[in-house]
């Protein structure tokens, strides 16, 4: 276990002009035009003033072009490609970690785990994946996917990639590159590399990678599976889940779950963090806090959006009920029945169940002062029911600086919330441990 004090963890997903889908149309807002790095890099050093663990970058790959009013209501192409946009942000932030996306479906092995051992070195050690196997239609005919494979084989798909992403991240031992012999002229010494001849169901490698072996010897996992096949990767293979859930109930029951599951798997408890999402609206008082809350939802354009996880209700009466035996979604199907049993419990309309979970994806939502806000958080934290939260701030720069100036300095009082970054890289500011190399790892055992 991690003799590092439990902390909590704060991330932020980061959007252009943040978490509402109209947050562009604001009169302050300056919108359009060709993406400005400038502004992607003052949202993220603001994080790392706040002291932030995680800048989180989401990846939403692959747009159809069939419905094209539906695009020209809500923005695309205004970001940057993830791994990217790390890159650029290694050279202007210290000590907060970069959590970029990388879709399994449309990548391979070799270059995946070569890009982010580059950019593992490029930050000095900062550097997270967030695993992701989804697959909407827009994404399979951008890439020409004709055959796609269904839920559980992309997760299969998904957990070989990375089986092979970390024997590539090991083919060179630590140190491998420290002490070259200009006299012999041996650059390194052959013990220290180790190929690897992977030939499984979906990939076949025989190779080694062309770059040192990461600072953090693999870059921190992040994964957001709801499903049951998506709770058992996670068990597996995610060190940070981003979680869904609405009550503490909910949010108590999936801990416990995915926690419950990683002893099969050799790891211990403090080997998986869970992060839920969280909206949030800060005022000055209560009131003020619920008013903002109120004009999130009224200021909500529900033209074109009538979609619930991709499950099309346009052709329903808004303001009447959830049909019955709709189909599931190829995506997102643990949040998808998180909603219907919420529309069946609470007997809530179509608009109202994409007011109370769709625009906010089913995560938690906390409205009041920057105490009562704290007082939420706290809550959650020491009750079992998160390690941290994933931000999802409605309007950028203003609502992550209202959290950053307001509530943080709260957390920090309450001791549950650093002061100054504690460690050099991701994985030690999270309280990880450093994975060994397998090759290593296997020698040792056959040794002893």
């Amino acid at each position: 276990m991690s003799k590092k004090k439990r902390q909590l963890i704060l991330s932020t997903f980061v959007q252009q002009y943040g978490t509402h889908a109209n947050a562009w149309r604001r009169s302050e807002t300056k919108a359009g035009g060709n993406p400005d790095f400038n502004e992607w890099a003052n949202t993220v050093r603001l994080l790392e003033r706040g002291k932030f663990d995680i800048a989180f970058f989401a990846d939403f790959v692959g747009n159809s072009g069939d419905n094209i009013d539906r695009i020209g209501r809500h923005p695309r192409g205004g970001g940057f490609e993830p791994l990217t946009l790390t890159a650029a942000l290694s050279q202007v932030t210290r000590h907060i970690g970069l959590v970029a996306t990388v879709n399994t479906n449309f990548n391979e092995p070799y270059n995946v785990a070569r890009r982010f051992a580059s950019l593992d070195h490029l930050t000095g050690g900062r550097i997270g994946w967030n695993v992701v196997s989804s697959l909407s239609d827009g994404a399979a005919k951008s890439f020409g996917v004709d055959s796609p494979l269904d839920h559980a084989g992309r997760y299969e798909r998904a957990a070989e990639f990375i089986e092979v992403a970390k024997s590539l991240w090991d083919t060179w031992d630590d140190g491998a590159f420290d002490h070259p012999n200009k006299e012999t002229g041996e650059f390194l010494d052959s013990d220290s590399v180790h190929p690897i001849h992977h030939h499984g169901k979906h990939f076949g490698v025989d190779t080694l990678l062309d770059i040192a072996r990461p600072i953090q010897g693999y870059p921190v996992f992040f994964q957001a599976g709801n499903s049951e096949t998506g709770r058992e990767f996670a068990a597996r293979h995610a060190e940070l889940i981003y979680a869904a859930a609405q009550t503490i109930e909910e949010a108590k029951a999936y801990y416990d779950d995915v926690k419950g599951r990683l002893a099969k798997f050799g790891r211990e408890q403090d080997d998986l963090r869970v992060i839920p999402g969280l909206f949030y609206h800060i005022g000055s008082s209560r009131q003020e806090a619920e008013e903002k809350y109120q004009s999130y939802r009224d200021s909500y354009d529900l033209d074109g959006r009538r979609q619930l996880f991709g499950i099309d209700l346009s052709q329903y009466p808004l303001d009447g009920p959830l049909p019955e035996n709709l189909p599931e979604p190829v995506n997102g199907v643990g949040r998808w029945r998180q909603a219907v049993a919420l529309a069946r419990r609470e007997n809530l309309s179509i608009r109202e169940l994409i007011l109370r979970f769709s625009i906010v994806q089913g995560h938690r939502i906390v409205v009041g002062t920057p105490v009562d806000i704290a007082d939420q958080i706290e809550d959650w934290f020491v009750n079992g029911a998160a390690d941290g939260f994933n931000l999802k701030p409605s309007f950028l720069p203003d609502s992550l600086e209202d959290f950053v100036n307001l509530v943080v300095p709260e957390l920090q009082k309450r001791g549950i919330f650093r002061t100054e970054y504690e460690g050099r890289t991701l994985r030690e500011n999270l309280g990880f441990k450093r994975p060994p190399n397998q090759h290593l790892q296997r020698k040792a055992a056959k040794a002893a």
